[in-house]
């Protein structure tokens, strides 16, 4: 990681997220603005929504960005980088707007972006990218300056986000009798997204089978796997798979689907299985309900010993790895070549995210790219 302390030409870190309800009452109109302009009922969004209601109405998301975003400060102050943190949201308070606005109202004026999503695709990368504009476009019509935003850059294969993950996999083998745990069998999950998302992720040079979606979690798979069996001696097998899918069933999705993939491994006679959420930050609601509730019964249906490993969440390790990668982009800004922490086959990702990367549904300007309105 780099020894540089300089964040210059950077005045702020945005922790850019999804969002999620507080309260039973927030529940419905938090879905509504995640499906601005689908035209779903709201009977159908109670209906969606009763994951949340099992829980009191409450997504886990927000707390945990409220400690990600203690780590941040602490790792900050602590490493003696002087760059303050803020916090928005795409589809609930703090909302993303509004913080952007306090920003620039204090005079911040070159802001770096932290997304809570590691990998390329629509709706993990460009979809963020659109809010960005979005925001930026209701500053300039209230007559505000508009600060310059840069995301910064994947970090699927940073080594602080790996490195957390192996040792939750390690922890859950150890959790696991020792009678199957030689042969249990790993199930990385991630949020599966429709065929033509996953061909059409990442730079157009990646398009096609998957994309960069499906590459960068197949090389955190395979990282993972080779670290645990580093670690243990043991190879278990392993196998990329999806969850929580959402969306009309004739369209074709990324599969298998964890509960599936739970009932063939019980056929085949495996003895037990970790899930590996390497798809999600911080143990979210999909996390809690996908894995923790639904697959978690349809485990103990099957008699199948099964255990969920630990995101990275606010893991100081994490925290290191966001102010290498912030440090990483001013020292770039600046014009001084430096190294990128990168494991795995793929290398580090790009900066800035180039015309064609993970192309929207419909066209919608989108900031922090090579496509971008806002210079």
């Amino acid at each position: 990681m780099s020894d540089q302390r300089d964040p210059a030409p950077y005045d702020a870190l945005l922790l850019l997220s999804f969002g999620g309800p507080e309260g039973p009452d927030d529940v419905v109109p938090f879905l509504e603005n995640v499906t601005r302009g689908r035209g779903i009922p709201k009977e159908r969004l109670k209906e969606v929504g009763q994951h949340y209601f099992l829980f009191g109405g409450v997504s886990p998301i927000n707390d945990q960005n409220r400690a990600l975003l203690d780590a941040l400060r602490k790792d900050f102050a602590q490493a003696g980088l002087d760059l303050p943190v803020h916090w928005g949201n795409r589809n609930w308070a703090p909302y993303l707007t509004d913080t952007l606005r306090e920003m620039v109202t204090d005079g911040r004026r070159h802001i770096a972006v932290l997304t809570t999503s590691a990998y390329a695709s629509y709706s993990g990368c460009r979809q963020y990218r659109e809010n960005l504009a979005d925001a930026l476009s209701e500053l300039e019509a209230e007559g505000l300056p508009l600060p310059k935003v840069d995301k910064l850059r994947h970090y699927f294969n940073h080594p602080g986000f790996i490195e957390p993950m192996v040792e939750g996999v390690l922890k859950s083998l150890a959790e696991l009798d020792e009678s199957v745990r030689a042969g249990a069998h790993l199930a990385f999950t991630t949020h599966s997204i429709p065929d033509s998302a996953a061909d059409s992720s990442g730079p157009a040079e990646d398009h096609g089978a998957g994309g960069a979606y499906v590459k960068q979690h197949l090389d955190v798979a395979r990282l993972i796997a080779d670290a645990v069996h580093r670690e243990t001696g043991v190879e278990h097998p392993w196998e990329l798979v999806y969850q929580s899918r959402s969306g009309a069933p004739h369209i074709p999705w990324l599969e298998p689907d964890i509960c599936d993939h739970l009932e063939t491994l019980h056929a085949a006679g495996v003895p037990a299985v970790v899930m590996v959420p390497i798809g999600f930050v911080s143990d979210h609601m999909e996390v809690l309900y996908d894995l923790d509730t639904e697959a978690t019964a349809k485990a103990a249906e099957l008699g199948l010993p099964v255990r969920r490993s630990a995101t990275v969440g606010a893991d100081p390790r994490f925290a290191r790895a966001v102010r290498d990668l912030v440090l990483e982009r001013a020292a770039t800004e600046r014009g001084t070549v430096v190294e990128r922490c990168a494991l795995g086959s793929l290398g580090p990702s790009h900066d800035l995210c180039p015309i064609g990367c993970c192309p929207a549904r419909t066209e919608r300007p989108a900031a922090a790219g090579a496509d971008s309105p806002y210079a």
